[in-house]
């Protein structure tokens, strides 16, 4: 018999009597002699019996359940009223104005839309602004702006990047802010009045701003030439976009709230990942504890439609691509707004899980207990 002997060296690539370039290509095929290149480290794996399963199927249904119901009981307590006001029915208070015949007039045109809360809101109402069918998630549409320009660059006000073609230049001049999503910015003009028993008008104040998100308003959008407060100077030699009736640095007469930093430009800058989307467009504060937001009773919505000569697109109309607008009144809690899918979810996979661990329990039951050892004689 003979005798083998063990050697690391050996292992690890080392070879008596080998030298040379066989020693070294020998030693970069083979992997060295670790726990790791060997695979000689611990592992676990879990065994799978009715002892784990079992209970991990009604632990999880028992306690995605009870999540699922509060979420759904939350999501059904915030309370939503939406009005559609595209105006595209003969007897809706807003088809004239939202034909095409008055496009030439440059007298606002007003569509007043009654309605009635049954319930009270108790909390701060959210007033927020719908669009259907409008795809802002369009590639090109996305890419269609100057994120330089919108930073406050004055080098990217002057020479707006090309992503923003064709709406780059107006009448040989820069436009400012460029692209198609600041084009189509939404313009309506929308307000609130409560209506007291006796008949009497009063509008609600609506906040307009803090309906940005805080990184938008400080971070990423800010009017050039530093703080220089004559914005009208600032923006000299640049063109409005062209479906705007007035440049940007008119959009508001507060300086905190104007040019770039806008907040319901900044909103509308935002663009929405689904082609049914709402964006914020105002904020009712509630005055004191003791009176709701929004009392039970009547309210009229008006909206103005303003009309410029030439200019195609100063107010919003939607019909060329079928399109809807809405005005959505709601509350929010702390998981958000109104959503009920995500307490569905819960409460379905709940339920599931349950369902499941119900029938494994069953089939353990009446065949896991068998004996399928044969008897073998001796």
């Amino acid at each position: 018999m003979m005798a083998s002997s063990y050697s690391a060296k050996e292992e690890d690539g080392h070879h008596p009597g080998s030298a040379g370039l066989g020693d070294t290509a020998i030693r970069t095929r083979k992997p060295d002699n670790t726990a790791f290149k060997q695979q000689r480290l611990p592992a676990w794996q879990p065994i799978l019996t009715a002892g784990t399963v079992l209970p991990a199927f009604f632990v999880i249904g028992l306690i995605f359940i009870p999540i699922g119901i509060g979420l759904y009981v939350t999501s059904n307590n915030i309370k939503e009223f939406e009005i559609d006001y595209t105006g595209t029915d003969m007897s809706s208070p807003c088809f004239n104005c939202s034909i095409n015949h008055s496009w030439n007039n440059t007298t606002p045109c007003k569509c007043v839309l009654p309605f009635s809360l049954d319930q009270p809101f108790e909390s701060n109402v959210f007033m927020y602004y719908g669009l259907s069918n409008f795809y802002q998630n369009h590639r090109r549409y996305v890419k269609s702006r100057d994120d330089s320009q919108l930073n406050g660059d004055e080098g990217s006000l002057k020479e707006p990047s090309k992503e923003c073609e064709p709406y780059h230049t107006s009448e040989k001049k820069p436009i400012a802010p460029c692209g198609a999503i600041a084009n189509s910015m939404f313009n309506d003009t929308l307000e609130l009045y409560f209506i007291d028993p006796n008949g009497t008008r009063n509008q609600i104040p609506l906040t307009k701003k803090g309906i940005a998100w805080w990184t938008d308003k400080h971070v990423k959008f800010r009017n050039p030439g530093s703080n220089n407060p004559n914005l009208t100077a600032v923006f000299q030699d640049t063109a409005k976009p062209i479906n705007w009736g007035k440049p940007v640095y008119e959009l508001d007469t507060d300086l905190e709230n104007n040019g770039f930093i806008n907040e319901d430009f900044i909103v509308w800058m935002r663009t929405a990942a689904l082609p049914t989307f709402r964006k914020l467009y105002r904020i009712i504060q509630k005055k004191n504890s003791m009176t709701p937001t929004l009392p039970r009773g009547n309210y009229t919505l008006e909206v103005t439609y303003i009309h410029f000569l030439n200019h195609l697109y100063s107010d919003y109309p939607v019909r060329s691509f079928d399109g809807r607008k809405r005005v959505i009144l709601s509350t929010i809690s702390w998981m958000g707004g109104k959503n009920p899918f995500l307490g569905i979810a819960y409460i379905t996979v709940g339920l599931i899980c349950f369902f499941l661990g119900v029938v494994l329990l069953f089939i353990h039951h009446k065949y896991g207990n068998r004996n399928n050892s044969s008897d073998i004689p001796n």
